[in-house]
């Protein structure tokens, strides 16, 4: 009698959904090969093929497509069956996976991750962080955190974090040389650390001050799309940056930065931790929209 792993049925959806043994790989928590060799086997048992690989690309085949078809909602049958049981448990146990993007993932790590794993060490938490907006059920995601202007309107938000403002900095010895800008028209003529999007696309400064908006096309010497290198190329007096404030708080206060244009950065939309409403939710899912609940109330009452 041939037998089936529900771990393989999950593998080739996470196949399909990422078109990427690697991407799939990662969400899953496996190494590509361990991942292949689950595909292979299961297509062995099968007795059909399911994927169309090559070197730069995988596509289901057409019986690959009708099995994910079919399979899709029997499994999801299956894990919302397991997810019941598992919230009746004391102790809560398994993983919990949180799409965020990377400034976020370092606002939320300590007070509300980190804190998680010390009440709860049975469970095991995998934060994605990823520039583009993703549908998290589709993708397998428990939890998202984005601004709240981001948040789908079908899922249940509960405000995170600090308030958020962008921060204009400089290096003492950058304004001590090129001077300091009164305006954000004032930038075009200083060296400045452009963002790229992940889209591709070059970030345009965004100021605001008495309900008047200015977005700044920037030039400068250097371009990067990571915050810590930006970050690192500010401090080596490279130009002027920009950076979520959460970011280059402490560098500020401890004057290896010079903060500009204060006034032009008004408080941004704060970040929240959102899920789909869920029946019977497992335990460790409850208790993180617990702890969550918790700092937000503590946000509130500070």
């Amino acid at each position: 009698m041939k037998t089936y792993n529900l771990t393989d049925f999950d593998a080739v959806l996470a196949i399909s959904r990422r078109g990427s043994f690697r991407a799939a790989a990662l969400d899953l928590a496996m190494s590509t090969s361990a991942l292949s060799n689950a595909v292979a086997k299961l297509e062995e048992t099968l007795g059909v093929r399911l994927f169309n690989r090559t070197t730069r690309s995988v596509a289901l085949t057409e019986a690959g497509r009708r099995f994910v078809d079919q399979m899709t909602p029997a499994l999801k049958d299956i894990h919302r069956a397991l997810d019941t049981v598992r919230s009746q448990q004391q102790t809560p146990s398994g993983t919990l996976r949180i799409n965020t993007f990377p400034t976020a993932g370092r606002e939320i790590l300590s007070p509300l991750v980190i804190e998680f794993l010390r009440r709860f060490p049975e469970v095991h938490i995998d934060v994605v962080t990823e520039g583009k907006l993703v549908d998290i059920v589709a993708d397998g995601f428990d939890f998202g955190v984005r601004s709240r202007n981001l948040v789908p309107t079908d899922m249940i938000a509960i405000p995170v974090g600090p308030p958020r403002r962008y921060a204009a900095v400089a290096s003492p010895s950058y304004l001590e040389k090129r001077g300091r800008p009164a305006a954000p028209p004032d930038l075009l003529a200083h060296s400045c650390v452009r963002a790229r999007l992940p889209n591709g696309a070059l970030f345009r400064w965004q100021f605001e001050a008495e309900a008047q908006s200015v977005q700044v096309d920037v030039d400068g010497p250097l371009t990067l799309d990571e915050a810590s290198l930006a970050r690192m190329a500010v401090l080596q007096s490279v130009g002027i940056g920009f950076f979520m404030e959460s970011d280059i708080r402490n560098d500020i206060e401890e004057g290896r930065l010079v903060r500009i244009l204060e006034e032009w950065t008004p408080p941004l939309s704060p970040l929240c931790l959102y899920y789909p409403s869920l029946r019977n939710p497992p335990a460790a899912f409850r208790l993180f929209v617990d702890l969550a609940r918790e700092l937000a109330r503590s946000a509130r009452d500070s």
